[in-house]
């Protein structure tokens, strides 16, 4: 993320926590961050510079106007008028993370080879919230090429007990590389 993302993100969270707008901002920009990922010619268009500032600002209001609260929408224009439409996704995950510690919230990074089932997903989140003393939220990812066993990645943190990893350490055993 770039200081220009810290700083409007942080800015932004700022401006929603004092209103109370903080969760309804969080689920807004997560909607706007897929929309924006799946509808990438929307985005190449709000920073298309052969379109006047004027242009491009009410593509963005025609868009949006309605759809999300005036502070994202003019949050949005900004972004246009400074033509760094490019910087949202940063300025998005900034404010996610003033959101996560100011709800003392943890996001754990989950990789496992098959999706988890709800059952699992439970009891992973229990454990991983007693361990820590936080509200912990899952973001999962599957990858086959681990095999089995779970990736975590929490707090900054690593914990790889993934049969691949078990099967790198016995390799490196073997081969005198411990």
């Amino acid at each position: 993320m770039t200081e220009f993302g810290r700083e409007y993100g942080d800015g932004l969270y700022e401006l929603c926590a004092e209103e109370g707008l903080d969760e309804q901002v969080l689920g807004e920009l997560d909607c706007l961050k897929k929309l924006f990922k799946e509808q990438p010619d929307f985005v190449r268009l709000l920073m298309n510079m052969t379109l006047s500032r004027d242009e491009r600002l009410t593509i963005a209001d025609a868009a949006l106007r309605g759809q999300v609260h005036p502070y994202v929408l003019n949050f949005i224009k900004i972004l246009v008028e400074r033509g760094a439409v490019s910087e949202f996704a940063g300025c998005a995950e900034a404010y996610r993370e003033r959101y996560a510690k100011a709800h003392d919230i943890a996001e754990a990074n989950v990789t496992t080879a098959t999706a988890l089932s709800d059952e699992q997903r439970k009891a992973l989140t229990e454990r991983l919230e007693r361990l820590t003393g936080q509200k912990v939220q899952l973001k999962e990812h599957v990858a086959p090429e681990v095999m089995g066993g779970v990736l975590l990645e929490l707090n900054g943190k690593r914990y790889d007990n993934t049969v691949r990893q078990r099967l790198d350490n016995i390799r490196r055993a073997i081969s005198g590389n411990v």
